[in-house]
């Protein structure tokens, strides 16, 4: 298919030589705007620790101020933004670019000292930046994209109140901050929920931050930074629509274009005094019912204490509220929370779906994930007797394997030793040398005598174990009869006492009876301890499950495709004008994504069964239908584990191994974004006779650039999201203005988007093409 090109809104920036970025130091409290006269070297990404340095030295009397004139506008500020948009280096780069390459880079695509000098006087213009995306059918909805310049300058205001804001926050607030992503909450819900009775989790209605919200924002802003010009910038990008906040949707944390870098963290900005005052409240309910500890209560029989504990958790715009308190108490805390959400933040909160819920007969949904209070039992099962008989099996058989290798490498060892000692008398016979010969038999005969004693011990050894020998040589001991033994002469009495001492020694089993009983007690004293144990818990204690919806994984499997009605795995037809290699890329990107944010649920097995078998299977009948031949021929091509062939005949994995798949589990404190991005996106590739065009990912410099459409799943299975009759519940879709755009990009951004690495968050879409 041949396509006509033509790249839609350009950077009109043409650098000058006289235009290169100058060194100025960050240590000054107060650096001078005439930092452009600083010649001679260039400007360098500062470092995490320079940045904060910078910002606090602009902190006095309480507030942040003037933090655009003397920290945003800086260039090398502004580097740092655009080296955080950089998109990471491929594997196979040798070297991560130095910061002469991304002065390089930038230079080429606007002046960033310019940029800095017009943020400083306020004279950037934020709606020359924007770009209106245009949906493919008439009654779809615009979307504003900002141009990578705004998308510096909304990157370099995050870094900023990051650095403000994130020390600031509450522990129990999530998401849009570095180490308290989504697996970070789950793991504090499944270590510090204790006893959870009753829960629910606020459901906003789907609402667009207005005006009220963006000043009320701003207020909460100015509380600690004190700068017009940042509250200026920050409502002309509302005012635009670059950057947007919807509460209740389905879009936040997920990595689609239509996010703004910075809504997350004016999310947490907004719910600040929010959290604040949910932490009093618990610190007040904690003092008024402290934790004792259990050697300081008086034991009574079937009495346990049970402190009143509240757990709030909120990642962005989802709340969850836990107690173990009574329903009465739950029931105040709901409404409190409803008073303050609509009263104080002007928030539409959807009653119907804010309910209560038994913590134990009733399951509710947080962060894509089921809960549901569970004894420790539940979770941590304890072996069945099967599994018990197995285990016992498999350890006897590794002792018995462990003893053959050793009793081989001992034979081996001897008989490696006489070879050696064969070999020297021959060859001291050979030579002539007879006057070492005494000395050489002696040493011999003193190997040999080492030799059979080691023999004679294990033999000693091994005779403890055999019990029958003993009763053999012990059956009619008529010598040990008084009568008989006054009858016999003293020598031959004596004798026996010392062969029976002797026999007791070395073939007696009572010592190792003994042993093994003491050893079986144990045992089983250890079992009704874990028992007793596991009881108590069970009655005692509840933790918290969490569970993959696996009825809306198995629909979103049946929606895009992968099985049929009887839920099997089908091809994919739209996949089959990619390359082999970027069909199975594809498949492996959705497969990564579904596992690595499933991973801490504990029926990880069923979604492992997903990606085993639904989605590999799917993946080799698209490369069976591609290729005109069965599903044998192309297992038997490419395997099970679906390997490729490069251009120079190596093999490479990109899907993962049925063994990789196996071995993966809960390991990882991360923020994985869901699954939805890579399963709604679809990017087909294009023949083009235009000449290729610079990568559009940020700041990427390469030329040798391919064409791929954007076909979206809801624009091909004409359904709106909207709907959770026809859509999955709780699953987002990228924005439709961007359905049959056209994206350039290079080999290695086509490999990490496919992978998911990347998202469409990571790459200009403005830049787009449009095709005819």
């Amino acid at each position: 298919m041949l396509m006509l090109a033509r790249r839609r809104n350009p950077l009109e920036f043409r650098p000058s030589i006289c235009s290169s970025l100058k060194l100025f130091s960050t240590l000054l409290p107060n650096p001078s705007p005439d930092s452009k006269t600083q010649t001679g070297k260039s400007t360098k990404p500062l470092s995490k620790p320079q940045l904060k340095a910078l910002v606090l030295s602009q902190y006095s009397h309480g507030k942040f101020s003037n933090l655009v004139q003397n920290v945003v506008a800086f260039p090398a500020v502004l580097l740092t933004a655009c080296q955080n948009l950089t998109n990471p280096q491929p594997d196979n780069a040798f070297h991560s670019p130095d910061s002469l390459s991304l002065v390089h880079s930038v230079s080429k695509r606007f002046d960033i000292e310019e940029m800095g000098s017009e943020l400083r006087e306020n004279r950037f213009d934020v709606k020359a930046c924007c770009v209106t995306m245009v949906p493919s059918r008439k009654k779809g909805e615009c979307l504003v994209l900002p141009n990578l310049k705004l998308k510096v300058v909304i990157e370099a205001i995050r870094m900023l109140l990051e650095i403000v804001y994130d020390e600031r926050f509450v522990t129990f607030s999530y998401g849009g901050r570095v180490g308290m992503g989504r697996h970070t909450a789950i793991r504090y819900l499944k270590n510090s929920v204790e006893n959870p009775s009753w829960w629910f989790d606020v459901a906003f209605h789907r609402e667009k931050f207005d005006n009220r919200h963006v000043n009320k924002l701003c207020f909460f802003i100015e509380e600690k930074i004190k700068d017009g010009i940042l509250i200026d910038i920050i409502k002309r990008l509302f005012e635009c629509e670059v950057v947007g906040i919807e509460l209740g949707g389905c879009y936040l944390g997920r990595g689609f274009p239509q996010e703004s870098g910075l809504s997350s963290i004016l999310i947490n900005i907004y719910f600040n005094g929010f959290d604040k005052e949910i932490q009093e409240m618990r610190l007040r309910k904690n003092q008024e019912n402290p934790k004792f500890d259990s050697n300081e209560l008086v034991s009574m029989s079937g009495v346990s204490y049970k402190p009143l504990k509240i757990y709030v958790i909120r990642y962005l715009d989802e709340i969850l509220v836990i107690t173990s308190g009574s329903k009465m108490l739950m029931m105040d805390l709901k409404n409190w929370f409803l008073k303050y959400l609509e009263g104080r933040l002007e928030l539409k909160v959807d009653r119907m779906k804010t309910a209560i819920h038994s913590a134990v007969s009733e399951k509710i949904t947080f962060l894509g994930m089921e809960l549901q209070a569970v004894p420790p039992s539940v979770l941590h099962p304890p072996m069945t007797e099967k599994a018990i008989r197995a285990r016992k099996k498999y350890l006897r058989q590794k002792e018995v394997r462990a003893l053959e290798l050793k009793n081989a490498r001992e034979r081996n060892r001897k008989k490696l030793g006489l070879k050696i000692l064969q070999h020297v008398f021959k060859k001291l016979k050979q030579s002539g040398e007879f006057k070492f010969e005494f000395q050489i038999e002696k040493e011999v005969r003193e190997i040999f005598r080492t030799w059979a004693n080691e023999v004679v011990q294990d033999f000693l050894g091994s005779l403890e174990e055999r019990s029958e020998w003993y009763r053999m040589l012990t059956a009619g001991d008529f010598l040990s009869l008084r009568h008989i033994r006054n009858q016999l002469p003293q020598e031959l009495v004596d004798a026996y006492d010392k062969f029976q001492e002797q026999l007791e020694k070395h073939l007696s089993p009572v010592k190792a009876r003994k042993a093994l009983e003491k050893e079986e007690r144990r045992v089983e004293e250890e079992e009704e301890r874990k028992y007793a144990k596991r009881t108590v818990e069970d009655l005692t204690r509840l933790c918290i499950k969490f569970d993959a919806p696996i009825e809306l994984v198995r629909k979103a499997v049946k929606m895009a495709g992968f099985t049929n009605n009887m839920g099997r795995p089908r091809p994919i037809k739209l996949l089959i004008a990619l390359e082999d290699t970027d069909i199975i890329k594809w498949y492996a990107g959705v497969g990564r994504r579904w596992l690595d944010f499933f991973c801490c649920c504990h029926n990880f097995k069923m979604v492992k069964t997903v990606v085993t078998y639904h989605l590999r299977f799917s993946c080799i009948l698209t490369l069976a239908e591609k290729h005109e031949s069965t599903k044998h021929e192309a297992i038997k091509h490419y395997t099970k584990d679906l390997k490729v062939s490069d251009l120079d005949g190596n093999e490479e994995v990109y899907f993962l191994t049925e063994r990789e798949v196996k071995m993966m589990g809960d390991q990882n404190l991360s923020d994985p974004r869901p699954v939805d991005g890579a399963l709604s996106l679809a990017l087909i590739r294009l023949a083009s006779d235009e000449p290729s065009c610079s990568c559009i990912a940020h700041f990427c410099d390469k030329t040798a650039t391919v064409f791929y459409r954007v076909r979206l799943l809801q624009n091909r299975l004409n359904v709106n999201p909207l709907d959770e009759g026809k859509w999955v519940p709780g699953m987002g879709a990228i924005h439709e203005s961007l359905n049959r755009k056209c994206l350039p990009l290079c080999s290695d951004h086509i490999n990490d988007l496919y992978m998911g690495k990347i998202t469409l968050q990571d790459i200009d879409c403005t830049s787009f093409v449009d095709a005819d």
